[in-house]
């Protein structure tokens, strides 16, 4: 009788540890699935920020920002069309080596609405991110597409 018991008891314990397996391998499986990108549109509107990001941040304290140096220029030579065509090509040379391909970059406030450096064609645009700095009195948006 007591033999009998013993393998109750082990087929009892093997169904136990299979069924908890089962439960676990269910719950691990659910918890590793990848969350679905929801957005890809989500990117597209990073890809401003970021950008913007670049050209306004420091590296050390030593060092000029892209913005502040570009408003610089603008503010001592008192915004005139030399120093915003000498913004304009600074500016193409930057985005070019940031691999920016459809892109506007405007001054909003002092130069009302300028546009300063600009690749592609923004009427055909469907989807747009924009990010927008300040430095000193000017404005910057940068839209891209």
């Amino acid at each position: 009788m007591l033999d009998e018991k013993g393998y109750f008891y082990i087929i009892d314990a093997i169904l136990a540890v299979i069924l908890v397996s089962i439960v676990f391998l269910v719950v691990n499986t659910a918890i590793s699935i990848p969350s679905p990108d929801y957005s890809y549109d989500s990117r597209e509107f990073r890809t401003a920020q970021d950008v913007m990001e670049i050209l306004s941040g420091k590296v050390n304290f030593t060092d000029r920002t892209f913005i502040g140096e570009i408003s610089k220029i603008l503010k001592d030579n008192k915004n005139s069309k030399e120093s915003i065509n000498l913004v304009s090509k600074i500016c193409k040379n930057k985005f070019k080596s940031l691999n920016l391909t459809n892109y506007r970059f405007t001054e909003n406030k002092i130069l009302k609405e300028k546009i300063l450096d600009s690749s592609g064609d923004y009427s055909k645009s469907n989807i747009v991110s924009v990010a927008t700095r300040n430095y000193d009195d000017y404005s910057y948006t940068l839209s891209v597409w």
